[in-house]
């Protein structure tokens, strides 16, 4: 006899048909779930139906087989969202997850007050925060961190709308030091919002395209921290990022760089042979701290931070950039932390129905 406890219980007037298609690829049919019984056991394991709406990359690199596979024994489902149709009309879920283009169909804010009993990761009005930097790292500023454990704050920076020939005045007004990153002003996901330049000389500003943001660039020994946010879980990686600027490179070079995407997974630094005072980890309870209060300011749960330490310094550190529902494929141990974190949040509304 094989039993199953990961697997939606058999309904009357699921057809044969169905219940293959569940039993094999767990597509779960409208409206047609319950409560799955632990075999032997009298208590009933529920399964946490899990509805995402992602762009086709990021179905790609988030859910991979190990996730799924994983997910599947721990009770979790994934049911893939049609962008066409309007949300209310689909389900019933648990959590909603999404990472999309906007899609008029699906209607998240008018999903979330009429389905309150369904937890949306994350709301569409906090994520739109994150898509304009001249916002984003508002918050990360208005906490003035400072502790035993460190300091963090953000770079110096001037948000650039219009006029390029008007940036080198604009930057001797705002008292900027060269050199200075350039970053589109918009960070909506896609490849060129993640690209930036660096620009060594005032007079080559006028080259760039606004809008976009001009950020000092701080010297942080070539290494950045990738602190990535599931809920309550941290997880913090290195990655290599630009090299530091000298006076003599100052002196010497001219015009503009222009970088892609830098952070990459290519790009990881874990086990690269580094100088000890430019690897050490950020203190976990400085992370901790900011994390916890980020998440209350942002209203989001799913997010990473790129974080610097400025060279020559063990505590003084700066955001420069957060991005909503990061590349969690790339973080280790993502399958376990995810799903650990998905099912909390099934299991802990379910304990509220049932109390």
């Amino acid at each position: 006899m094989r039993l199953r406890e990961d697997v939606p219980c058999k309904n009357d007037d699921v057809s044969a048909e169905k219940e293959e298609l569940i039993e094999k690829d767990l597509t779960l049919p409208q409206n047609q779930w319950c409560p799955v019984l632990n075999a032997g056991f009298s208590s009933p394991k529920r399964l946490v139906v899990v509805g995402y709406a992602l762009t086709t990359k990021k179905i790609k690199s988030f859910l991979q087989p190990k996730l799924e596979g994983l997910a599947r024994n721990k009770g979790i489902l994934f049911v893939a969202v049609d962008h066409n149709r309007p949300l209310s009309d689909q389900g019933p879920f648990d959590i909603v997850l999404h990472k999309v283009i906007i899609f008029p169909a699906l209607n998240f804010l008018d999903y979330r007050q009429s389905h309150p009993e369904v937890t949306v990761l994350d709301p569409p009005d906090a994520i739109q925060h994150l898509r304009n930097r001249q916002y984003m790292l508002q918050a990360v500023a208005d906490m003035n961190l400072s502790d035993s454990y460190g300091i963090v704050g953000v770079p110096r920076q001037l948000v650039i709308k219009r006029d390029a020939l008007a940036i080198p005045e604009l930057v001797n007004k705002a008292g900027l030091t060269l050199p200075l990153v350039a970053k589109p002003l918009v960070a909506d996901g896609s490849a060129k919002s993640h690209e930036l330049s660096l620009a060594y000389e005032k007079y080559s500003l006028q080259n760039l395209e606004p809008p976009l943001v001009l950020q000092e660039f701080v010297n942080h020994g070539g290494v950045l921290f990738k602190v990535y946010i599931v809920g309550d879980a941290i997880k913090v990686v290195r990655r290599f990022s630009l090299p530091d600027v000298g006076k003599w490179e100052l002196s010497k070079d001219a015009g503009i760089y222009r970088f892609p995407r830098v952070s990459c997974a290519a790009a990881s630094a874990d086990d690269a042979d580094l100088d000890p005072t430019v690897a050490e980890l950020p203190p976990k309870p400085l992370l901790e701290k900011l994390a916890k209060e980020l998440r209350w300011r942002l209203g989001l749960r799913l997010f990473n931070l790129d974080i610097i330490r400025e060279y020559g310094t063990r505590n003084h550190f700066y955001v420069i950039d957060i991005n909503y529902f990061p590349g969690y494929g790339k973080m280790p141990e993502y399958e376990h932390i995810f799903t650990d974190f998905l099912l909390s949040l099934g299991q802990g509304k379910y304990k509220k129905k049932s109390g």
